[in-house]
This record gives structure tokens, sequence and C-alpha cells, in this order.
């Protein structure tokens, strides 16, 4: 009886251990297919997302990150994804880092810490839709 027990426990902790490690593949793939479309460094990501260079070198790693951190890296995603619909993808890495003058001078990844992020989505609708911005 107990072998049936502690064989059922371990077969447990081997599901839970086989989904924990397929989570980490699946944070260290969606980082590195960040860092290759786009050409965005761990330290822009960090810039970007608010989280400290360590946390997002442990995302990169494959640690799971917090409920907060996925939404702030969801919406990281999704701005990358708009900005390379109107430019190369390899050129928005680039593009974060040059300063705008749309944005008096500071760069976009600037404007993302400041917690402006609805401005750079505001200059995109206003690109998209051809309206004057």
């Amino acid at each position: 009886m107990k072998t049936k027990t502690r064989s059922r426990r371990l077969s447990a902790k081997a599901r839970m251990s086989s989904k924990h490690f397929a989570i980490q593949r699946e944070n260290h793939a969606a980082m590195r297919d960040i860092s290759a479309r786009f050409g965005v460094r761990q330290d822009t990501l960090s810039r970007m997302t608010g989280f400290s260079p360590r946390a997002v070198a442990e995302w990169t790693r494959g640690k799971e990150p917090s409920a907060p951190a996925k939404r702030a890296f969801a919406e990281v995603d999704r701005l990358l994804d708009a900005l390379a619909q109107l430019m190369k993808p390899k050129e928005v890495g680039q593009w974060l880092k040059q300063p705008n003058p749309a944005f008096e001078g500071s760069t976009p990844v600037q404007v993302i810490e400041r917690g402006q992020m609805d401005r750079i989505w505001r200059i995109l609708y206003h690109v998209e839709s051809g309206e004057p911005g």
C-alpha cells in the first residue's frame, strides 16, 4: 500500500516538474524570440517592462515571471509587433533607442520608462490611419 502512495506522489512530482520545465522552455523561447526578431536586448527589455535586469535574465533562463511581469511583457510584445508592421522587425530595437522629435528628443524607451507608452500608441494610430497627428 505504501508503495502505491509513494509512486503516486512521485508521479505527481514528475508531472509538476515536467510542466515547470515546459514553462521554462516557453519563457526562454519567448525572450529569445523577442531578441532575435526585434533586435531588443535584455537591458532594453528590462527598461521597457520596469523589471530589473536580473529578473529579465532569469526569465530568459526559463524562470516563470510573476503575473505583473507577464502583463508587462505581453504589453511590450504587443507594442513591438505593432512597430514591426511599420518598419523592418530588426530595426525596432534600434528605433527604440534613437532620440525622436515626436517625443521632444527623448527616446521611445525613455517615454516607456516614464509610463507614457500611450504616446507611442497614439503615433502608431495616426501613422496607420493616415490622420494628422
